[in-house]
């Protein structure tokens, strides 16, 4: 009898933690990406530094810093990155408790035309995660990126685009350590949004992006820039 009133307690207690997450509430994420190519070199550097807010501004959900190493072959269509990511994480409502987590990161970045206005990006990311008390962990990531210039053929100055993605996560491993597990897939992001460029070197972004988890779904708004240093 006391064994089957702790597992009760336990899952409601496992419940009201989901429930912490208000899924009716907008979130926000602020980000900036930047990358460079050497002159006359196939190598470069990338990265991003990105504020997620729970609830738009006030309540942290992630500070995320990340740059990496770009080689990118001759005439082989795709660029390579080997990268380094920190992560920290914040709980959402009252609490300022915070977790850390270092990322190291391999990805191939395809781009693709197709006709005279669809512009196609495919990412492979694969990630080894270090994740504060929890054990080493992995994950796969593919995301595919569209956009599409509305008042040019190209994604040149003064261009306005519509800008479309879709992002599939999935664990490499589920055990996590101390007898916790995870499930295979970890989350799916769905982004639609407005573009602008402003000139060759910096473009701006603003749309909607839901994130569904397997224990809850959120809508952000997304605000970046994109820099070509």
């Amino acid at each position: 009898m006391k064994f089957k009133l702790f597992i009760l307690v336990f899952f409601l207690a496992l419940n009201s933690s989901f429930s912490q997450v208000d899924e009716s509430q907008t979130g926000a994420w602020y980000m900036y990406f930047f990358s460079h190519q050497f002159k006359d070199s196939q190598w470069g550097f990338q990265g991003d530094f990105q504020y997620r807010d729970w609830q738009g501004l006030g309540d942290m959900e992630q500070l995320l810093l990340r740059s990496g190493i770009t080689f990118s072959p001759k005439d082989a269509g795709v660029k390579f990155t080997l990268g380094y990511g920190n992560v920290t994480t914040g709980q959402f409502g009252e609490s300022d408790e915070t977790s850390g987590e270092s990322r190291i990161y391999q990805e191939a970045l395809i781009p693709q035309k197709l006709g005279n206005r669809f512009y196609l990006t495919h990412r492979f990311r694969y990630e080894q995660r270090f994740v504060e008390n929890q054990d080493f962990r992995t994950r796969y990531r593919y995301n595919l990126f569209l956009n599409v210039p509305l008042n040019s053929k190209e994604l040149s100055p003064k261009a306005v685009y519509l800008a479309l993605y879709n992002e599939l996560f999935i664990n490499g491993q589920m055990d996590i350590g101390d007898g916790r597990e995870v499930q295979l897939f970890d989350r799916n992001r769905t982004y639609l949004g407005v573009g602008y460029v402003l000139n060759p070197k910096i473009r701006f972004q603003f749309g909607w992006m839901n994130q569904k988890t397997n224990a809850w779904g959120k809508g952000q708004l997304q605000f970046s820039m994109h820099h070509n240093i």
